[in-house]
């Protein structure tokens, strides 16, 4: 009797083998904007000296087996005076990704490197390159296929007669991109008198790398990325509006992220003595078209901020996930560039002065 799958069958095997069947799609989070070299390389050390950030996220426990995707990035400036006019910068991350009941993983490692000139009082223009490696496994004894049914439930001894693809692969990739930053603004994590931005276009792959582990012939698609952030004080208010946007287009896939946090001024810094540390909470969400409602929380304390997500499905997958999505921490380190040395305490203050 020949075994017939159900709808949620059909989607867990979906979700399984899409991700290598398919020249698929790279480790992103859903914090996009806690994730900046794998937005574009020339991201880094444009607002900070230094940048350390952790990331964590847990998703689709409601389906399958969780898929669980974590990394640290680290940004730091080379020979940046606050008076310099052109400085470089320099960028490692590594990110591990485990996907689904048959530990698809991959491991991505990344050096990166960039040239910021300051434009104009307030503006900087950075260049950045970027390449590394992406080692990615996957276990096929842990596949089922419907042939294996024997008409009332699963029997691994039955013979799968589909071809196994191999158990890893790895690849060499390049990525470059440029980005146009502005900071105007006394204080910045204070939203009193400022405004401050990032736009920028990074390509990923576009030395297009062998990819799949089914057919050694597939290559990746290059994938593109444009990607803005603002930080709008509203003058004397205590609040700033931080609207980001992200559009990535890789093969026939696009992703658009867009949405908009509030941020609220707890404490501001005092200017001198440093005694007093700057701190804000934001608040807001996002929106992934098509696939989720992100609402998300930051913190920020002086040098650190912490932020936590939760992505809420609403795609086709709506019906099995009950629109449960996935989990998401990120916690960043940053220092600004010198202050701290020359006034004697930590100060968090933008890049441009």
């Amino acid at each position: 009797m020949k075994t017939t799958l159900n709808m949620k069958q059909l989607i867990l095997i979906s979700m399984l083998l899409v991700p290598f069947l398919t020249k698929a799609q790279d480790i992103h989070f859903s914090q996009f904007n806690e994730t900046p070299v794998l937005l574009n390389p020339a991201l880094s050390c444009t607002a900070y000296d230094t940048r350390i950030i952790a990331n964590y996220k847990n998703q689709w426990a409601s389906v399958t087996s969780p898929f669980q995707t974590y990394g640290i990035s680290i940004e730091r400036a080379f020979k940046h005076l606050k008076l310099k006019k052109t400085y470089t910068g320099g960028s490692l991350s590594i990110y591990k990704d485990k996907a689904g009941d048959a530990n698809l993983g991959s491991l991505l490692v990344n050096l990166g490197f960039n040239v910021v000139v300051k434009t104009g009082k307030y503006s900087k223009l950075s260049a950045g390159i970027g390449g590394g490696i992406n080692y990615r496994t996957i276990d096929p004894s842990k596949f089922q296929w419907g042939s294996q049914y024997n008409g009332t439930n699963y029997d691994a001894a039955l013979a799968s007669g589909e071809k196994l693809p191999v158990n890893s692969v790895i690849n060499g990739d390049l990525v470059g991109g440029l980005v146009y930053h502005f900071a105007k603004s006394e204080r910045y994590i204070s939203a009193q008198d400022g405004t401050k931005f990032d736009i920028g276009f990074s390509a990923f792959h576009f030395n297009t790398p062998k990819y799949s582990m089914v057919n050694s012939g597939d290559k990746q698609f290059a994938k593109f990325v444009v990607h803005s952030n603002f930080d709008i004080g509203l003058q004397n208010a205590g609040i700033a509006i931080v609207p980001s946007l992200l559009y990535v287009r890789q093969g026939p896939s696009q992703e658009t992220n867009i949405g908009c946090m509030f941020k609220y001024i707890i404490q501001d810094q005092s200017v001198y003595t440093g005694i007093k540390k700057a701190c804000a909470i934001s608040l807001g969400a996002f929106y992934r078209v098509n696939d989720a409602f992100i609402p998300s929380l930051l913190f920020q304390y002086d040098k650190y901020a912490f932020t936590v997500s939760y992505d809420l499905n609403t795609s086709q997958l709506t019906g099995v996930s009950k629109a449960k999505g996935g989990l998401e921490f990120s916690l960043r380190f940053n220092t600004s560039p010198g202050y701290g040395k020359a006034l004697g305490n930590s100060i968090n203050r933008p890049t441009y002065k």
